[in-house]
């Protein structure tokens, strides 16, 4: 196998796994799923030459956060079938527009404030400061962080709301 089909198999891998992991209704196939995502994703990294990354990630990302979610997961109490598809149906109603919302607000940011090239620089690695590189060379990857983090922040506010109608 060549080095470019095992990428290529890597990625296709970590979709799938992340796929699995936000699409299960189950909350704990999802913690596993999440673990699994976050080592097929420290493989890619040590594969790119950042060990440091890969190492955080597998540490982190795919042991301590997995556990936590899962001894949680052992702590609640278990909700029946019929009530938690009527709950994701009612959340799935009452968000939608928040998600076209979201996604017309992304658009409208990315075509206002990002220039044409999304490559990565080229030529050696700049050796200004952090907040130079962050702010005027990589906002593409900036701009991907922060709306990763409002995806989190809405996902947590969703999941943990309690209605006022109870």
């Amino acid at each position: 196998m060549t080095e470019n089909s095992i990428n290529i198999v890597l990625v296709a891998a970590l979709v799938l796994a992340a796929l699995w992991t936000v699409m299960t209704a189950r909350t704990l196939r999802s913690a596993i799923g999440l673990a699994i995502t976050s080592a097929i994703l420290a493989i890619i990294m040590f594969r790119l030459a950042s060990p440091l990354a890969a190492v955080f990630e597998l540490s982190v990302c795919a042991g301590l956060i997995p556990v936590i979610f899962i001894s949680t997961i052992g702590l609640t109490a278990r909700v029946e079938e019929e009530s938690m598809a009527a709950k994701q149906r009612e959340k799935l109603r009452k968000y939608a527009a928040l998600l076209v919302l979201v996604l017309v607000v992304a658009g409208v940011l990315v075509t206002m404030h990002l220039p044409n090239d999304f490559a990565a620089p080229q030529g050696p690695v700049p050796t200004e400061s952090p907040q130079v590189v962050m702010w005027d060379l990589r906002h593409v990857d900036l701009i991907g962080q922060i709306g990763v983090l409002a995806a989190g922040a809405f996902g947590v506010v969703i999941l943990v709301k309690v209605s006022k109608r109870a």
